[in-house]
């Protein structure tokens, strides 16, 4: 009998939104930072002329 009057008293808090919306929300977020990722990709390659001089690379005769 006390589990039904503890069942009763539960306490639900709604979401300010419908389930769906942050599941986009959290969706398009990842893609955001996978394209901000992406997006960095062979930059070190860009700027070859402040590395040539360092001793990281063979020397090209």
């Amino acid at each position: 009998m006390t589990d039904t009057i503890l069942a009763s008293g539960e306490i639900v808090n709604e979401l300010p939104f419908p389930a769906e919306v942050f599941g986009i929300g959290f969706l398009v977020g990842f893609f955001a930072l996978g394209w901000l990722t992406y997006s960095y990709r062979n930059v070190a390659n860009r700027h070859r002329h402040k590395t040539q001089g360092s001793g990281n690379t063979p020397a090209h005769h």
